[in-house]
């Protein structure tokens, strides 16, 4: 790992799982901007190069690239991401830093990779470069701090090699950031699977929406669900939100941005957790519960034999058909209990919520709270 300090060391104090936490890409663009304005000044690059972070850390990156030319330094850094799982692990962040005019402080460009915002309600204006604020303000106090403690006029160029490859794998264009990926990170320090990127493109998503007028979004578990929703409201693109697991990060956070409507879809076994109460549905972290299945089939009408076999079945998927076959509705009751689920999270914000279940193909097999 390219630094002195790493992330979990007695600074960090975040390894409590045993796993190696990395940098973010904008701890990395902090890193290579830094090197690159000092090499613009002095004519060195320092490898490594030592930045301050928030939390009161001070990691050094060794530099992958570097090279500089007439009012110009360029300084690269490879990423680690630890042991999380994130897409840009091993990506190269490419920064080259250019005299400004004077008295125009730092300005911030995209370089290749990096994307630009095409949607309104982001953190950032139309048509500005996908670096974040956290990000934004890493760079301008290291540069400062570089300078003597005064704010260089610099154009600062922060690309990521392969970027715009990666952003296919990302929710960016979901969003409206086009052309690469974003620059993020608010500490500069890559938790493993906290999956804070996925979850901040949620919220971003609900910003977008938002912003661009539409009144009804959907939560779904998949691009199956996607589809289902898509075709049963006629929603467009920028209203549909790739939850994956992560219902609990979408209740929460619409309810202190509401819109007048929302809809959650997804496979009826993911609902039947959310209506059990949990709020992370992924299966290393809460499972169908028979037990709770067997209750919604007895209040759904399901006799003794009935619930016998609710209780003995191998999947939720299996619990429903049965309860179908038998006349009771209990894929209405999964969704019915998910969406009083949901409501108690809201909290009493002003937002209608529907609930669609489905099973594996799309098709509907619950419903709840629908107009």
């Amino acid at each position: 790992m390219p630094d002195q300090e790493r992330p979990g060391g007695r600074r960090g104090q975040l390894a409590t799982s045993g796993l190696r936490p990395g940098w973010t890409t904008g701890a990395c663009a902090t890193a290579a901007s830094t090197a690159a304005l000092v090499a613009l000044r002095t004519g060195e690059f320092p490898d490594p190069v030592t930045v301050t972070l928030p939390l009161g850390r001070s990691p050094a990156f060794a530099l992958t690239d570097e090279a500089q030319g007439d009012g110009w330094a360029m300084a690269a850094v490879t990423k680690d991401a630890g042991d999380d799982p994130d897409v840009t692990h091993g990506a190269v962040v490419r920064v080259t830093v250019r005299a400004g005019d004077v008295g125009a402080g730092v300005r911030f460009v995209a370089g290749p990779g990096v994307g630009t915002v095409t949607l309104p309600g982001l953190p950032l204006a139309v048509g500005e470069p996908a670096i974040n604020p956290g990000p934004r303000g890493m760079i301008r106090e290291n540069l400062t701090a570089a300078a003597g403690g005064v704010e260089p006029d610099v154009v600062v160029e922060v690309g990521i090699d392969g970027g715009e490859e990666m952003a296919r794998h990302t929710l960016n264009a979901r969003v409206g950031v086009l052309g690469g990926l974003s620059v993020l990170g608010t500490t500069g320090v890559v938790v493993p699977y906290s999956c804070s990127a996925w979850i901040d493109s949620l919220r971003r998503g609900v910003d977008v929406a938002r912003a661009s007028g539409q009144d009804h979004v959907a939560g779904c578990t998949g691009s199956t669900s996607e589809r289902v929703v898509a075709e049963l409201y006629g929603l467009p693109s920028v209203a549909l939100l790739d939850m994956g697991d992560f219902v609990g990060a979408v209740l929460k956070y619409v309810r202190g941005h509401p819109v007048p409507r929302l809809t959650l879809c997804g496979g009826v076994a993911k609902l039947s957790k959310l209506a059990n109460g949990h709020l992370d549905l992924h299966s290393g972290r809460s499972r169908v519960e028979p037990e709770h299945l067997t209750r919604l089939a007895v209040e759904a009408g399901a006799g003794d034999d009935l619930a016998r076999r609710v209780a003995g079945s191998s999947t939720a998927l299996e619990a429903v058909s049965l309860c179908a076959d038998a006349g009771v509705p209990l894929g209405d009751a999964i969704a019915a209990a998910a969406r009083a689920e949901a409501l108690r999270v809201l909290w009493g914000a002003p937002v209608a919520v529907d609930v669609v279940c489905i099973d594996r193909h799309g098709g509907i097999v619950g419903r709840a709270g629908q107009s």
